[in-house]
């Protein structure tokens, strides 16, 4: 039995130049493989240092900031971009944390959540 579509309509493979969401500008040139993957033991290390450092720094700062006078050098202002900065880099590490966990259980065959 076929569709209106055809027998062989499901069965052939996109091709490479209209593949993704809006398809390659440029044929492959690299060597590169197709399904490359991040490093995600490195990625976990990374992000289980630096998660407690930018919350550390956030905290830091955002007590600095409360704390400076109207004269004092740094203003407060800049202790506030410092403060804001690391707890974005605070939920960028987190954000990736999760995602390296998930995937890490992914690999493993374990349910995700």
């Amino acid at each position: 039995m076929s569709d209106r579509r055809g027998p062989h309509r499901a069965t052939e493979p996109v091709p490479r130049s209209r593949s993704g969401a809006f398809g390659r500008h440029h044929p492959r040139t690299g060597t590169e493989p197709l399904r490359a993957q991040s490093p995600l033991r490195l990625r976990l290390l990374l992000s289980g240092v630096f998660l407690p450092l930018f919350v550390a720094g956030a905290v830091f700062f955002g007590v600095w900031a409360a704390d400076t006078g109207s004269g004092d050098n740094p203003g407060r202002g800049m202790l506030v971009v410092i403060t804001v900065v690391c707890g974005a880099l605070a939920l960028l590490a987190a954000a990736d944390l999760l995602v390296v966990i998930r995937r890490l259980r992914g690999e493993r065959g374990a349910p995700t959540r």
